[in-house]
C-alpha cells in the first residue's frame, strides 16, 4: 500500500507553498477522475473560478484561474487533523491579485476525504470570502 493520505498532502501542501502555486499536478495526482470539490465563495463574482467542481480536469480550471488571477506569497499548514477517511489541514495564506494589485491574506482549513484507494474524492475549502472578493475587485 502506498503512503497514508495525510503523508501525501504533507509533501503536496510543503510543494505548494515551495513552488508558489505553480504545482498544479501535484493536486491532481491526489485525486479520483470524479470528487466533490467546493470553495467558499461558490462562483461569486469577480471569483468566478471558485464555482463548484465534480472532476479532476474541472479542479485544473479551477487551479489555473486561481493561479491565473493570482500569485501566491505563502501557503502555511500548521497541523493536520485526522480521522478515518478524512484529514483537516489547518493553516494560512497569502496571495496578491495582478490586476487588482491588493493582498489577501487569510486563515485557511481544508477538509478533504479520501477513499479506500487513497484518492480524494471530497475537497472544501474555508477562507476569509469577503477578503477575496473585495481583494480581487479591480480599483476604478
Amino acid at each position: 500500500m502506498g503512503q497514508a493520505p495525510v503523508d501525501r498532502l504533507r509533501a503536496a501542501y510543503k510543494e505548494w507553498h515551495d513552488s508558489k502555486g505553480r504545482s498544479i499536478e501535484t493536486w491532481l495526482d491526489l485525486m479520483a477522475d470524479r470528487l466533490k470539490f467546493h470553495s467558499l465563495a461558490n462562483g461569486a463574482a469577480p471569483v468566478e473560478w471558485t464555482k463548484q467542481r465534480r472532476s479532476k480536469e474541472e479542479v485544473r480550471g479551477y487551479l489555473q484561474g486561481l493561479t491565473a488571477a493570482m500569485t501566491m506569497i505563502h501557503y502555511k499548514v500548521e497541523r493536520f487533523v485526522c480521522e478515518g477517511d478524512t484529514v483537516v489541514a489547518i493553516g494560512s495564506t497569502a496571495w496578491h491579485h495582478l490586476k487588482a494589485n491588493k493582498r489577501i491574506d487569510t486563515p485557511k482549513v481544508d477538509i478533504w476525504r479520501f477513499n479506500e484507494a487513497g484518492q480524494a474524492i471530497e475537497f472544501t475549502e474555508f477562507y476569509d470570502t469577503a477578503q477575496l472578493i473585495e481583494c480581487s475587485r479591480a480599483t476604478p
